[in-house]
């Protein structure tokens, strides 16, 4: 099946579209941030960088470290940002650019996102590290795929009706990481959790400024919330769209937080910097040793 120049949009360089990036300039093991700025702070800890591209929102590093090549990449806030950079690296790896085709050989990507967390339990201290086990979608990204099949729907609909949700928004989608890449980076200083991806940073994560909200009890529910022995522990953007077009093209991929809000006792970070810098050197020492 070749693709047509309006769904797989290249640069005149064959570069794909949006992330500017050529098939051969990005690592199997991809580093994903939020923040272009974050880019350079975690390739300032490789041993070498060979590329440096960006466009947009979406810049790339990509080099070696203790002998494994890498990428990191930043993605933007939201998971309308993830749509576009999920499929455009699983492009890059899996659709011939030359005769416009998917290849039959399919290319394993591991994916591992890096980014801030506020929780919303008082027993999960500021600074602390978070993975995310589940990933809880109040974005409605999945829900333009064909993706039940991948979905943990009993934890949705248990969700659902906990929080006497409105039709009015979009019906929840929960997805699990990759285990296996989950254990190549867990340890005791890692804790799990089910985190809520939302679609904004105010209204939909319960923050009043001048806006009254259309459900304030939404963080207790939140909250209260408890399945089979999951309970959901923080908030963030991204994750939910990660795990689930991850899973949908054959990639692994796992969410690192860095815990730098507690909405329950609403304390924030005073070393915020410091306290990333910390994840992405045990996250990058837990990819390329052992």
């Amino acid at each position: 099946m070749q693709l047509r120049p309006s769904e797989l949009v290249l640069n005149a360089d064959k570069s794909i579209y949006h992330l500017n990036l050529r098939p051969e300039d990005i690592g199997h093991t991809i580093i994903t941030v939020g923040d272009p700025d974050r880019v350079g702070a975690v390739s300032k800890f490789f041993d070498t960088v060979e590329l440096k591209k960006g466009k947009r929102e979406f810049h790339t590093h990509t080099g070696t470290l203790n002998g494994k090549r890498l990428s990191v990449v930043s993605t933007g806030i939201g998971t309308d940002n993830i749509d576009i950079v999920f499929n455009e690296l699983d492009a890059l790896v899996n659709i011939d650019f030359d005769t416009r085709s998917p290849k039959e050989e399919k290319t394993v990507l591991d994916i591992v996102r890096i980014g801030t967390s506020g929780s919303i339990r008082p027993d999960i201290p500021i600074d602390s590290f978070l993975m995310s086990e589940y990933a809880i979608g109040f974005d409605g990204l999945l829900h333009f795929y064909d993706s039940e099949h991948i979905q943990e729907t009993d934890i949705s609909k248990a969700f659902v009706t906990h929080a006497d949700w409105s039709p009015n928004k979009s019906v929840p989608y929960v997805v699990k990481y990759d285990k296996n890449l989950g254990d190549q980076l867990i340890s005791n200083r890692i804790r799990l959790g089910a985190t809520v991806t939302n679609i904004g940073f105010y209204g939909p994560q319960s923050r009043v400024l001048r806006l009254q909200l259309s459900d304030p009890e939404l963080q207790a529910k939140l909250d209260s919330f408890e399945h089979k022995g999951i309970h959901i522990t923080n908030l963030e953007m991204e994750t939910s769209g990660i795990y689930g077009l991850s899973k949908l093209l054959g990639h692994r991929a796992v969410s690192m937080n860095c815990i730098l809000a507690n909405r329950a006792t609403g304390a924030f970070s005073t070393e915020p910097t410091k306290s990333v810098e910390n994840l992405i050197q045990y996250t990058l020492e837990k990819l390329t040793t052992g």
